[in-house]
């Protein structure tokens, strides 16, 4: 079970983006792409099949995982993940902090 999902709110830890929140928007492997978070200048060819311009496009870049927390909206910080086992066997996040459930 991923202790960070799509959809989820996060918090930027370190790097050039500290303090920045988004939402997760794509996971892939152990990078994760934030909403408005890490934006960098592509230079990009045209194509005419995609009907896509080219040029200098402005786009989310990824990052490590590692690099960002799950954000708790009753703390207003960002929170740390565990997974707690529930009686009937499913597996449920929780906050390290308050051992509340991460609303879904």
């Amino acid at each position: 079970m991923n202790r960070i999902r799509k959809g989820d709110q996060v918090v930027v830890i370190t790097g050039k983006n500290k303090g920045q929140r988004g939402e997760v928007v794509r996971i892939s492997g152990d990078k994760v792409v934030v909403s408005n978070v890490n934006l960098v200048k592509r230079h990009t060819k045209p194509n005419p099949q995609a009907n896509q311009p080219g040029g200098i496009v402005e786009r989310e870049a990824a990052i490590h995982i590692s690099n960002v927390m799950l954000f708790n909206s009753a703390t207003k910080k960002g929170d740390r993940v565990g997974i707690k086992v529930l009686e009937d066997g499913r597996k449920q996040r929780v906050f390290r902090s308050s051992n509340e459930a991460v609303d879904a």
